[in-house]
C-alpha cells in the first residue's frame, strides 16, 4: 500500500466515525415504545382506514398487533424504529401454532414473531 491510499483510508475512517458520533449526539436512533391499546388503535386507524376491526390483540411484549376484521387479519409488527402493516386471511393466522411462547406469522416479505402468553392461540378476544 502506498502512502496516498493509507491517507485516504484513514480519512474515510475518521469521517465515518464523526458521522456516527454526530447521529448519536442528535438522537437520530430512537427506541420504539411498546404498543398499548391507544397506540395500537391509532396505528390501525392510520394503516387500515377502510377497516373497522372487531377485536384486537397486542403481543405480550408490545412489539406487534393482530386485529380481526371479519375474514381478514390486520397485522402490525415492529421493524426498525417503526411498525409495518400487512393484511392476511384470518384462516391463515388462526391456524398458526405458537412454539416456546412465540407465534411466527409468514407475510409476503418477512416473518414477524409475536410473544404469546401461555402458548394459547388464538386468544379468546380474537376467536
Amino acid at each position: 500500500m502506498d502512502k496516498a491510499l493509507l491517507i485516504q483510508l484513514g480519512g474515510s475512517v475518521v469521517a465515518v466515525a464523526l458521522l456516527v458520533a454526530f447521529a448519536g449526539w442528535l438522537g437520530v436512533a430512537r427506541a420504539t415504545p411498546p404498543l398499548d391499546p391507544a397506540a395500537a388503535k391509532a396505528l390501525l386507524d392510520i394503516e387500515f382506514p377502510d377497516h373497522q376491526p372487531q377485536a384486537t390483540w397486542i403481543a405480550a411484549d408490545g412489539a406487534g398487533v393482530i386485529a380481526r376484521d371479519g375474514d381478514l387479519a390486520l397485522v402490525l409488527y415492529k421493524r426498525g424504529d417503526g411498525y409495518v402493516a400487512r393484511d392476511l386471511p384470518w384462516s391463515a393466522v388462526a391456524a398458526l401454532k405458537p412454539a416456546a411462547g412465540r407465534l411466527t406469522v409468514r407475510v409476503s416479505d418477512a416473518r414477524p414473531t409475536f410473544a404469546v402468553n401461555d402458548d394459547v392461540w388464538p386468544p379468546k378476544e380474537l376467536a
